[in-house]
């Protein structure tokens, strides 16, 4: 086998073991990005937890398929990027933004999130629901507050019990 062969034969399984890692994984056309752009793009992506990478269609089609996906064969035509989600939101916040912020440059193609295809809308969608951990900060924060509000009423009822107790003291003592 050629040696052009078996490097192809890592770039896809490359791609394969960052799909598995992946929460999510999100395509984009970039047509018209400049170099300093797609740079200073890979640095946003980085600080929100999901990683930028340009491969060729051919190899995530081929990477797609081995793991048993084919819906996204459409998807993989032209300039394509991907990105690699820590979450399930991330990856999707961050280039749903780039599209925003590169008007006309950056369009939205599809994602792949939990084991299953997600359109355009989906991405948008995606992008604006808070992360997983916002959600959990989010329940505790409301799991806590009944404890809080009970824990307040008992202070205030013993507040109370041991003003009426001093005012009948005080009284006796008159």
């Amino acid at each position: 086998m050629s040696a052009n062969f078996e490097a192809k034969k890592v770039v896809v399984q490359e791609i394969i073991d960052k799909i598995k890692a992946s929460k999510s994984v999100v395509f984009i056309d970039y047509k018209g990005l400049t170099v300093a752009e797609v740079s200073e793009l890979r640095n946003k992506c980085k600080q929100s937890g999901c990683e930028y990478k340009v491969y060729k269609n051919t190899l995530v089609r081929k990477a797609f398929n081995e793991l048993g996906y084919d819906m996204f064969d459409a998807d993989l035509n032209g300039p394509t990027a991907v990105a690699f989600g820590s979450d399930e939101t991330n990856a999707a916040k961050a280039m749903v933004a780039a599209a925003k912020d590169y008007e006309n440059k950056v369009v939205l193609k599809s994602a792949f999130v939990d084991n299953s295809y997600v359109d355009k809308a989906g991405v948008k969608a995606l992008a604006s629901m808070p992360s997983r951990e916002e959600l959990v900060a989010k329940m505790l924060g409301s799991m806590q507050a009944p404890v809080a509000n009970f824990a307040g009423v008992l202070s205030n009822l013993l507040g109370g019990i041991v003003r009426v107790l001093n005012g009948i003291a005080q009284s006796k003592e008159a």
